[in-house]
């Protein structure tokens, strides 16, 4: 049986297999881990749905950008039956000629294949570079996966001048002129320093899909912010009884969180998301709040269900538990996807504002900075007005204008103000 890659996330269109947990020859039981995938999501466990043996592994630890549905590895019921898969099998690429012709094709194409790698594929900075230097890239061997071009095999051919020499040939005017070879020569040496001056930082899934969405998200979500200052002393306040009195420790992002559910709970207009199809927003049924955490591989977004209706320490105590497994790598689908609001904290750094980008289909995201001394007049107990030291937050709101305006975004900051101090 061939087994595809699998389509571990409902945006998932291609993915990296980073580790396989099985080898050829290993008997499966039904819901081993047979590999680890990168998703466009996170890093999850591929379960085997069948039993047998693990016949032949079509796809190599490493590879990227396999798509979904393609071979990735072959079982059989019997461990006999691994000695009929042959060595070369391939599941990829074009359809097969018939039967009758197969053998011939198969040693032309090992015999072209020991004299020069096909390609079949240019990675961008292979492109780049070709088009930098002017090069034919059907002259240049390919040493990537699957026949990929990289940067790497034209950097080699311009060392080693047979790119250079091959680009000369083609471009070659039909009688001799030293002042284009002059001009050739100069423009060579001009160019050639920048193929060392940058490096390309090869993307994860989960960045590029990050990026895609992003890029959607400005594009086709109009974006209304709104801002507001919060005198955070009262919060750090409880903060420390909780603390003290009750030996209770949690976040001032805690404390966000747990604010911010309750002001959606009581402005269900904002607790909302945009349906394309409808062209009308949808109002939530539960208020499942998206946090913002940075991980080597990307930006995740864990979540936080029925946040309105958790104690503050539960919500601390679950955010550390997804921040740990996000980080790792080890999110389950169900718990990042979906969400009705997103928080994004920036306030452990020396950010004091910012506006983040909405998280569609979601209606919006709050950007947290970091909280401020202040001196700013305060209103003492006999009615007098004096310069006091205050601590200062200031909070955004990016907002889709297409769900709620102006007013319904002022009851948000206004309901989560007030719990906030």
């Amino acid at each position: 049986m061939v087994i595809g890659m699998p389509a571990l996330s409902p945006t998932m269109n291609q993915g990296n297999i980073t580790k396989w947990r099985k080898q050829e020859g290993d008997k499966i039981e039904v819901g081993d881990v047979i590999c680890e995938i990168e998703t466009d999501k996170a890093t999850l466990e591929f379960e085997t749905l069948e039993e047998g043996y693990l016949a032949k592994i079509l796809v190599p630890e490493g590879s990227k950008d396999v798509q979904v549905g393609q071979p990735i590895y072959v079982t059989v019921e019997e461990s006999d039956d691994i000695e009929k898969i042959p060595a070369d099998t391939s599941f990829g690429g074009d359809h097969k000629e018939d039967e009758s012709s197969g053998s011939a094709a198969q040693t032309v194409e090992v015999d072209a294949a020991e004299q020069s790698p096909v390609m079949s594929r240019i990675s961008p900075a292979a492109k780049m570079l070709i088009k930098e230097h002017g090069l034919n890239a059907s002259l240049l061997k390919a040493s990537g996966p699957r026949g990929t071009l990289l940067k790497g095999d034209v950097l080699a051919a311009l060392k080693s001048g047979t790119a250079l020499s091959s680009a000369k040939e083609k471009t070659a005017p039909a009688a001799p002129s030293p002042q284009p070879a002059r001009d050739s020569q100069v423009h060579s040496q001009t160019t050639s320093p920048k193929s060392g001056t940058f490096e390309d930082i090869t993307n994860t899934q989960i960045r590029k899909v990050i990026a895609k969405r992003l890029l959607e998200s400005k594009q086709t979500t109009p974006h209304l912010y709104l801002s507001k200052d919060v005198i955070l002393d009262p919060l750090l306040a409880f903060r420390n009884e909780l603390k003290e009195q009750h030996g209770v420790k949690v976040s001032v992002n805690d404390i966000v969180i747990k604010a911010v559910a309750l002001a959606l709970r009581n402005v269900p207009e904002a607790n909302a998301y945009w349906d394309n199809l409808k062209e009308e927003a949808q109002k939530c049924d539960s208020v499942d709040i998206s946090i913002a955490v940075a991980t080597e591989k990307g930006l995740m977004t864990p979540i936080i269900r029925n946040a309105d209706q958790k104690t503050i320490s539960a919500i601390s105590s679950e955010v550390k538990q997804l921040a740990e497994k996000a980080r790792a790598g080890k999110l389950a689908p169900n718990e990042f996807q979906g969400g009705t609001f997103s928080i994004s904290n920036l306030g452990m750094y020396p950010v004091d504002h910012f506006c983040a980008i909405i998280n569609p289909p979601q209606a919006g995201i709050l950007a947290v900075g970091r909280g401020n001394k202040v001196v700013e007049p305060v209103m003492d107990n006999d009615g007098t007005e004096k310069a006091a030291v205050v601590t200062k937050m200031m909070l955004t709101l990016s907002a889709d204008h297409r769900i709620f305006d102006g007013q319904v975004g002022g009851q948000v900051f206004h309901g989560a103000g007030i719990e906030l101090q």
